[in-house]
């Protein structure tokens, strides 16, 4: 006999389903109360199943609330759930996978897959054989609702099904679902496409047996009449294109007119999956240059007319309001922020760092503007396509670009003329070169529309003129600041005290692109920008208080010490403390408000003594409770909620912005403090990036006062070895610049710890593929180590002496580079045999010097001059045959060799 309900039971639990369904939050909490009581006994889930797929003569909402709700103890407690309870519900669910109605049917499936997510579909033996058997009903009930269930699981479990235990039943399924291209019913049909495509991406081999049906079948559902089947259509070929480009080579000029049609479909939800195919191309270089320009006539007018703003996205975008800064901003409304650790790193010859961090800001800005409607639209993907083809053909796009662009700029629609300036933007990167004869009055032209009266083309052309800031600034540094820097400056401050909230927030992010640009060009308009930036700060609500909290970091970052003036510390810091002291512990607007301040502590210098030890005491105050709030969260996890360690590593940033901006000012403070006894437990942390801050913040305190780190060198040394793990790029990074500064103070007392660093850092700097920034402070690393200890380093030069020279060559001179180098002088004198193989790339890194200290370059004449000896003039000349043309030069010039 199979398992009936109890009547007042079930009476009782139908009850509470239609309480649940009353809008008074009230009732809400006490259905939810009673839920939980009935959650101890093991049959209240039978009763669930029972009036979801049983209880016909209940309205559906009530049914299917029930199947949710088993769902949720599913997910949560299925594995404590009675073996008959389990059997009862799965049996259940088979049978009733077929239900009249369509949300029972969902609900049923919704149900199966969350029981088979749970690690239960190899368990669950007949659950697909018996799916795939109900696909051939003659019912369209139960076809439709197996098809519907068997997509969910495919979607949810694709990994599980690609398991040795399941490959024979997926090896049935796919041939399966592919028969069903052909059905009568649209919702069939898209359901097997939906099915097929969850194995794409991984080349699941059931699949990949069976490529060339599938992508025929996909060619003859092209032109379905169905959405939802050509959106899967779409789909399909978008991820073909990225893992079976080989497959549809043959046949890419038809794909390609078919995606151009499709970018263009009246339902918007395909014409976004097609639009998608031209990213994805886009990637394949060769394929693109080789497909796509007899097309480019006729797509980039397509890319472009998507780029505009629907009519629905002007009223969700509220288009028509031009005036809104008095509106308070909604908690939902504002995203959440992420804070970037510190990462220690060099300045460059090529100055731009090549695209290497792990953490670089997509500049998206304009493409990437609306939060207000949903994360990715044919509007952003339409751009962004732009910008990809612009990459891949540079000037060739432009003559279909400016055909385009000159309707569009001075349309008397609005809606045109931003879509205009958006396209400006998407092609900046990518066409530039092509730009350049157009910028001379396209600058003034975008200057002049900051003033336009539609907030929506004041926002974007705020984002497109940062895309250039880069030749504006370069111009304006050759022919003077009058004709575009200062007048762009000019108005984009105008733009941040703007009246609308969407342009004060585009207006602060291109000013920030800016800064960065202009560095210390801005010094003459400092009074002038941070009278605006404070006066901001009194005018904008919450979510843009957040973006110019950066604006400002930004420019501390970009004027350095220029900053530590009298007059700009009484503008900048009184409103900046204010907010500081009225933020809680535990606010997130923390987050920004610390980042800004490191900035701002490391520019000032000793400027901001005056604000330092509140600041330093309440960052070592934020450590400390969430240490504290870990420890209790790993004692007791259910009582307890886990910490977000966010504040912890904001802190240590700005301890670390406190140590490098007051140096020596700062020891005191320390000397009175724990923090270094919490920053070892830091160093300690599982989360790489609490311990990326932690060895950032040590090496800048090694640099304030080491004396209060000496102490500690004993247990700090063995935590930096084991974190020279390259595979965490940015926390070896800190941890192998830490190693180097604390061996320049301690000297040749480094030397019992030598042999612990020198081994793994010889391993990175010979590891293919290790980025720019970890690569130099790795060098100089082992140049300081050889500089203190050269008996110890010496002996291993022939592993590192190739790499590092080429990793120090592009360094422009500075104070660390010239101890690596010392210590590279040191360890030749020590064992001269070691350089000889690699001789020609220590010239190189040599010349690359262009004023070395006057004991540094004595040092250099020396191991020149005594190699030339040793070898003797002849060999030495055909030696220096090998050097290039502008190496011989230098090497002559400057050291007579």
């Amino acid at each position: 006999m199979s398992w009936q309900p109890d009547a007042s039971g079930l009476e009782q639990i139908i009850q509470l389903l239609k309480e649940s369904q009353s809008p008074d939050t009230e009732i809400q909490r006490q259905v939810q109360q009673k839920l939980e009581q009935l959650n101890q006994y093991p049959d209240f889930n039978n009763y669930l199943i029972f009036v979801l797929t049983k209880l016909t003569t209940e309205d559906e909402p009530t049914r299917s609330l029930a199947g949710l709700i088993l769902k949720n103890n599913v997910r949560a407690h299925y594995n404590k759930f009675p073996p008959n309870v389990g059997d009862f519900i799965k049996q259940e669910c088979l049978k009733a996978v077929g239900d009249p109605s369509p949300l029972i049917r969902a609900t049923v499936g919704i149900l199966i897959t969350t029981i088979a997510a749970k690690g239960e579909l190899v368990n669950w033996q007949d659950l697909l054989s018996a799916l795939c058997v109900l696909l051939d009903s003659e019912d369209y009930n139960t076809c439709e609702g197996a098809f519907g269930a068997l997509q969910k699981v495919c979607e949810d479990c694709a990994e599980q099904l690609d398991s040795p235990q399941l490959q024979q039943s997926l090896q049935i399924m796919i041939p399966k679902f592919l028969q069903f291209f052909k059905h009568s019913s649209p919702k069939i049909r898209s359901h097997a496409v939906s099915c097929v495509n969850q194995f794409i991406i991984s080349r699941t081999q059931a699949l990949m047996a069976h490529i060339d049906d599938f992508i025929q079948g996909l060619f003859s559902l092209a032109n379905d009449d169905d959405v939802e089947v050509r959106k899967n259509v779409c789909r399909a070929l978008v991820m073909l294109q990225e893992v079976r480009m080989d497959k549809l080579r043959p046949q890419m000029n038809n794909i390609v007119e078919y995606m151009l049609l499709r970018t263009q479909d009246e339902d918007e939800t395909v014409a976004l999956e097609a639009c998608e195919f031209w990213l994805t191309l886009a990637e394949q270089t060769t394929d693109c240059r080789e497909v796509l320009p007899p097309f480019l006539p006729r797509l980039i007018p397509v890319l472009i007319n998507g780029m505009k703003y629907s009519e629905i996205d002007v009223i969700l975008l509220k288009g028509d309001v031009e005036e809104d800064e008095m509106v308070p901003d909604k908690d939902e409304d504002i995203k959440p922020r992420f804070h970037k650790s510190k990462v220690h790193s060099m300045q460059n010859d090529g100055q731009q760092q090549d695209g290497e961090g792990e953490d670089e800001d997509e500049d998206d800005g304009g493409i990437d503007d609306d939060d207000a409607l949903s994360d990715w639209n044919l509007r952003k993907c339409s751009a962004a396509g732009l910008d990809v083809l612009a990459n891949v053909f540079h000037e060739d796009l432009l003559p279909f670009v400016l055909e385009k662009l000159n309707e569009l700029l001075f349309h008397q629609d609005w809606v045109l003329r931003e879509s205009g300036i958006l396209v400006l933007g998407a092609i900046a990167e990518g066409c530039m070169s092509g730009m350049l004869p157009h910028l001379p009055k396209l600058i003034p032209f975008l200057t002049e529309t900051l003033n336009d009266k539609k907030a929506l083309v004041r926002s974007i052309t705020c984002w497109t003129l940062s895309r250039y800031a880069h030749w504006i600034v370069t111009n304006s540094q050759q022919s003077g600041h009058d004709l575009y820097l200062k007048p762009l400056m000019n108005e984009l401050l105008k733009r941040i005290l703007d009246s609308n909230k969407r342009v004060q927030e585009a207006a602060c992010s291109a000013f920030a692109t800016l800064e960065e640009e202009a560095c210390t060009e801005l010094v003459p308009y400092l009074h002038y920008i941070l009278q605006t930036l404070v006066y901001a700060f009194n005018k904008y609500q919450h979510k843009n208080l957040l973006i110019l909290y950066d604006a400002i970091g930004t420019l501390a970052d970009s004027v350095g010490n220029h900053m530590n003036k009298p007059d700009f510390i009484q503008m900048l810091m009184p409103p900046l403390i204010e907010k500081w002291n009225s933020l809680r512990d535990e606010d997130k607007d923390l987050f920004p408000l610390l980042e800004c301040l490191s900035s701002v502590a490391t520019a000032l210098q000793t400027g901001f003594l005056p604000y330092c030890e509140p600041v330093f005491h309440r960052c070592v105050n934020l450590v400390q409770t969430t240490l504290q709030q870990s420890i209790s969260y790993m004692q007791n996890q259910e009582q307890f909620e886990p910490p977000d360690k966010d504040f912890m590593i904001v802190a240590l940033d700005l301890l670390s912005g406190l140590a490098e901006g007051l140096g020596s000012g700062i020891e005191q403070l320390v000397g009175k403090s724990n923090v270094l006894a919490l920053m070892y437990r830091c160093m300690q942390d599982s989360m790489a990036e609490v311990r990326q801050s932690s060895f950032a913040l040590l090496g800048d305190l090694t640099k304030a006062c080491f004396q209060h780190v000496k102490p500690c060198i004993a247990e700090f040394m063995p935590v930096l070895a084991q974190n020279l793990n390259p595979e965490l790029i940015s926390v070896c990074n800190n941890a192998t610049w830490a190693i180097g500064e604390v061996s320049i103070q301690l000297g040749s007392e480094m030397q019992p710890f030598v042999s612990m660093m020198v081994g793994p850092l010889v391993m990175i700097i010979n590891q293919q593929g290790t980025p720019k920034t970890l690569l130099e402070n790795t060098a100089i690393t082992i140049g300081r180590l050889g500089f203190v200890c050269p008996a110890d380093v010496a002996p291993m030069m022939q592993q590192f002496t190739r790499p590092w020279c080429t990793s120090l060559r592009n360094i422009r001179d500075n104070e660390e580079k010239d101890s690596a180098f010392r210590g590279m002088c040191a360890m030749i004198g020590v064992n001269p045999g070691g350089i000889v193989q690699d001789f020609i790339f220590f010239c190189d890194a040599v010349a690359s010097w262009v004023h070395p200290k006057t004991d540094l370059k004595e040092m250099f004449y020396k191991i020149l001059h005594g190699f030339k000896d040793q070898v003797g003039d002849e060999a030495w000349t055909r030696f220096c045959e090998q050097f290039p043309q502008p190496l011989k030069e230098r090497l002559s010039a400057n050291y007579g060799v």
